[in-house]
Parts: C-alpha cells; sequence; structure tokens
C-alpha cells in the first residue's frame, strides 16, 4: 500500500495554508465565491504551468481524468471550463503575486546563500522581455499596428538565480519609467544593458548608495577626470574616471569607464560604474553574469506557458503569467535542493510526466531513474513456492 500521495500533492504542500488563506482574505478574492475556491483555481491554473496544458478544456479534462487523486491536492473535483474561465477573468491576479512574495521570502530563509562572487553586495540584473500578442484578441494590448504585446519587467538575483521582483505593463511602456519605480537597498549592485542607460538615474542611484554596471554606448560623450593603473599582462585597456555628458548635460556625478578586450571576440567592451573600488576584471565579470536573466526568460518561455494564453482578458492574462513565476520558483527551488545535477528542461519534462504517480518526491529528484523502494511486506507475497 502506498504510503506517500502524489509528486503534485508533496508540491503543493510546500504552500503553508495560513500564508494562503491569509493572501485570499487580504485581496478578498473569495468575496461571491459559490463553490469553486481560491486555491482550486491555484491548483488548476499550476497544473497548466507544470503539465503544459495549451487550453481550457486540457486543464479541466487533465485534471477530470485524475478525479480519484485530486482529493490529495485539497479539490473536491474538477472544475468546468467556464467556471475556471470566469474566475481567471474575475478573480484579483494580485492573490498570485503575493502568494509568489510570501513563498520566495521562505526559500530565501531555508536555501540561504548560493553567491558565485566574494563581495558581499547583493547582486541583481535587471531587464525586460516583450511577450507577443494577437492584436485582434488582446485588442487591449495594442503594441504597433498589427500587433499586440505586454512586457514582463524582471529583476533577478543572482544568489541562486532567483526572480525578486516582477511588474507586467504594456509593451508600450519604456523600460526605464518602470526602473525608476523600483526601490533597492544601499549596496545593492544592479547590472543593466545600454537600453536603461540615463546619465540623471545614474545620479540618483548614486546618491540613494546602490550601484551599477552597464555597457556605454557608442556615442557616449565624457570627460576624463583620472586615469588608473592598469594591470600587465590581462586584457583590461584603460581604467579612467570620467564625467558623462557635454557640459549642459552633466550631472556632476564621477563614473568609471572601463574597457576590456574580450579573449573570444577580440573586440573592446566599454563598461559604466559607480563602484570605485572593485577591480576591472571584476566589473567585466559582473556584467558577465548579466546573461542569466536572458537564461531565465528563455527558460521561463521555453519550459512554461507564456506564450500561449488560456483567457483573453488582462486579468487572465497576468494570473497566468504570475502561476507561470510561481512555478518557476519551484522548480529552482527542487534543482537547488536536489543532490542530482538537474538541468531545466529536463527537470521541467520528467515531472510532468511524473505528476499523478504515487511516489516521494525528494527521492524521485536525487534517483529518478531507479525503482522505487518496495515496501516492507510486499516480497515475501510475491515469492512463490517450490
Amino acid at each position: 500500500m502506498n504510503r506517500v500521495c502524489s509528486i503534485f500533492s508533496q508540491l503543493l504542500k510546500l504552500f503553508t495554508p495560513a500564508e494562503f488563506d491569509r493572501a485570499v482574505h487580504q485581496h478578498k478574492a473569495e468575496r461571491h465565491a459559490r463553490g469553486f475556491t481560491c486555491w482550486g483555481q491555484f491548483v488548476a491554473m499550476l497544473f497548466c504551468q507544470l503539465g503544459r496544458a495549451q487550453s481550457l478544456r486540457e486543464i479541466c479534462g487533465g485534471l477530470a481524468a485524475c478525479e480519484g487523486k485530486l482529493k490529495h491536492l485539497g479539490v473536491p473535483c474538477a472544475p468546468k471550463k467556464s467556471t475556471l474561465a470566469y474566475a481567471n477573468e474575475h478573480r484579483p491576479w494580485q492573490l498570485y503575486q503575493t502568494v509568489f512574495q510570501d513563498l520566495l521570502q521562505r526559500f530565501r530563509q531555508e536555501l540561504g546563500t548560493h553567491k558565485k562572487f566574494r563581495f558581499k553586495n547583493p547582486l541583481v540584473s535587471l531587464d525586460a522581455s516583450v511577450i507577443d500578442l494577437c492584436a485582434t484578441l488582446y485588442d487591449w494590448a495594442k503594441f504597433r499596428r498589427a500587433k499586440g504585446g505586454i512586457k514582463l519587467h524582471l529583476l533577478l538575483d543572482h544568489d541562486g538565480y532567483l526572480p525578486k521582483y516582477a511588474v507586467i505593463e504594456a509593451a508600450k511602456k519604456p523600460e526605464l519609467k518602470v526602473a525608476r519605480q523600483l526601490r533597492l537597498e544601499a549596496g545593492t549592485i544592479v547590472v543593466f544593458d545600454r537600453g536603461y542607460i540615463d546619465y540623471r538615474w545614474f545620479a540618483e542611484l548614486t546618491r540613494q548608495g546602490v550601484y551599477f554596471v552597464t555597457r556605454a554606448r557608442w556615442n557616449t560623450y565624457f570627460r576624463v577626470v583620472e586615469r588608473r593603473a592598469v594591470p600587465k599582462k590581462s586584457h583590461v585597456r584603460s581604467d579612467q574616471v570620467v564625467l558623462l555628458g557635454h557640459r549642459n548635460y552633466r550631472t556632476g556625478v564621477p563614473v568609471r569607464r572601463v574597457v576590456v578586450r574580450d579573449p573570444e571576440s577580440g573586440k573592446e567592451l566599454v563598461f559604466l560604474t559607480n563602484h570605485m573600488t572593485f577591480a576591472a576584471s571584476t566589473i567585466a565579470r559582473i556584467y558577465r553574469d548579466r546573461w542569466q536573466i536572458e537564461v531565465f526568460f528563455k527558460a521561463l518561455k521555453q519550459c512554461l506557458r507564456v506564450k500561449t494564453f488560456v483567457g483573453t482578458s488582462a486579468n487572465a492574462l497576468q494570473t497566468q503569467i504570475w502561476t507561470a513565476l510561481i512555478a518557476m520558483l519551484l522548480l529552482k527551488y527542487l534543482k537547488l535542493k536536489a543532490t542530482l545535477g538537474w538541468s531545466l528542461s529536463n527537470l521541467v519534462a520528467l515531472l510532468r510526466q511524473q505528476l499523478f504517480v504515487y511516489r516521494d518526491l525528494w527521492s524521485w529528484l536525487n534517483c529518478p531513474f531507479e525503482p522505487p523502494p518496495m515496501l516492507e511486506g510486499i516480497h515475501d507475497q510475491l515469492l512463490l513456492p517450490f
């Protein structure tokens, strides 16, 4: 007799019921609810992400096919398509944003630190990715004349490469407007690409005690204030303290301009930062690690359901994206906790096939290709007498 519930049920046990209920009451998400709870909606949308369901029909049909196993999930029965569609359209998506933040804070306390660099400053990357939409179905998200879209602004923590902050805005809204609304802790190092270059914002970050690292544009105008010594036999070409912009546009805040030669391509890369004590090679390594946020966006779009949606309203779309971020947080947590060196794509593919299998989650994560241990008493029953 099985002594564990399904793997999907064990994943849902990572969510604290008290925290989820508190989030439901905070956003009044179950006001006028008739039978279908927010927990049932969350289970269905998480199944959409982990089970790679393409439509409402696949979500409801997939859960209905496992009707006997839903009692372990806290769901009495599979929802109807119309019920789930109505919930996605009218239940506040802010509920799942709160669930994401609570889960992230709890995982942070449990996982500890997984830093790649020696310095103690928090390191985060800031970037945005456009999610294309059909302009006919999503007329509220018009991006261009014949194209719709939204933009996912993300702040990725390099300590474990977990998402720290996310904002979903219209695709027309520039990244810099969203970046100006962020409030980072003093001492944080934020890395971003050339799309966020704004000299006044650089000065504001410096006044807040926040460090930045970015690439310089080819037409950047500057005036050299100080020239620093460059280590011999290194790829660093120059290390200068400069004032950016023409005389009428200068903010008066000095920044470092570091030129490093890429050993692979042979190109010279120009970096800008307001951190004056790090080695020039460390500045280059910090910016190189920014590529992890691009990897995160790629994994989010390839492994989870954020390119095709099961609803056309803005609320349904936000709900699906936030449940995708929660699912990605779960996958990152499992990847960090497992002793086996999983790749994220393999973990998603094999987990999708094992969602309703009755097996211990953690033993499966560490030994996925070994048969489950035989229970006591079963071995004696299988022995045939001679």
